[in-house]
């Protein structure tokens, strides 16, 4: 059981990320998987059923569609849910510079 669902919540997406990343400029909080192909009429059924609660509860999200989706439907980027065909290659984590300042120093 998810600490989503331990607190009472019955659909949460795949994965809540601890450390929220920036995908092409977007915040990402959460991230949802579907093996399947994102029409119009599945993807508003996702939206209004999953996606926008997740939003709700979590922020600003990621929904990858393994088999690709009706390009047109990737307009809610500036609210808050951005759609892709695969896992992006381009992740911004947003701890990097804290992480980077904590590295150990070589001495002198």
């Amino acid at each position: 059981m998810s600490t989503a669902q331990a607190m009472g919540y019955d659909k949460t997406p795949d994965i809540i990320l601890e450390v929220p990343i920036a995908v092409e400029g977007h915040i990402v909080h959460w991230i949802e998987s579907k093996a399947s192909f994102g029409d119009d009429h599945s993807h508003r059924t996702y939206l209004n059923e999953q996606f926008w609660s997740y939003w709700n509860r979590f922020g600003p999200g990621l929904v990858i569609y393994w088999y690709g989706f009706i390009g047109e439907l990737d307009c809610q980027r500036d609210r808050g849910i951005l759609l892709k065909d695969c896992f992006p290659a381009d992740i911004v984590t947003l701890c990097h510079a804290a992480q980077q300042d904590q590295l150990p120093q070589e001495p002198q």
